[in-house]
């Protein structure tokens, strides 16, 4: 048998093996924690209000949204933030009303109400975007009173 009395080596006790344990389990509730509390900061809020009581007329919402054949493009030049309405024939819409939030995925600090004006197919508002991806959550109604509701995904690139 070999022997194991080294120089210096102390041997593995009960307190040890505690000590050990315990410091594993601490490491993994603090980093639990630490990701709860950040989870629970960062979160935006409730899409509506009461689930069930809007999930009663999403089908008939989304067949008249579909039916208006709208596709939404979002682009920023320069400072301006452009959105376009077309129909599936690429042909501008007119849009009755437009009412829209643009922020971040992942918190509303940085949300902001742009001040749009419509001219020729297109709306535009002056925006002051940092780089990274941003939504559009907007609400527009057909002149026909028909509602339309989309969130845009904005990719804003450095530079």
């Amino acid at each position: 048998m070999a022997d194991d009395t080294r120089k210096g080596a102390k041997p593995l006790t009960g307190r040890k093996v505690l000590a050990i344990a315990v410091g594993a389990f601490a490491v993994i509730l603090t980093a639990n924690l630490l990701l709860a509390f950040n989870a629970v900061r960062s979160f935006p809020g409730l899409e509506v209000d009461n689930s069930y009581v809007a999930s009663q007329t999403f089908n008939e919402d989304l067949a008249e949204q579909l039916s208006l054949g709208w596709e939404v493009r979002a682009a920023v030049q320069g400072d301006t933030l452009v959105l376009s309405f077309t129909d599936a024939d690429g042909r501008p819409v007119d849009v009755a009303t437009l009412d829209a939030t643009l922020g971040r995925a992942t918190h509303v600090r940085d949300d902001q109400r742009p001040d749009f004006a419509y001219h020729r197919g297109t709306f535009t508002a002056p925006v002051d975007l940092a780089p990274g991806n941003w939504n559009i959550r907007l609400e527009a109604t057909a002149p026909d009173g028909t509602p339309f509701r989309q969130r845009v995904v904005l990719r804003v690139a450095e530079g």
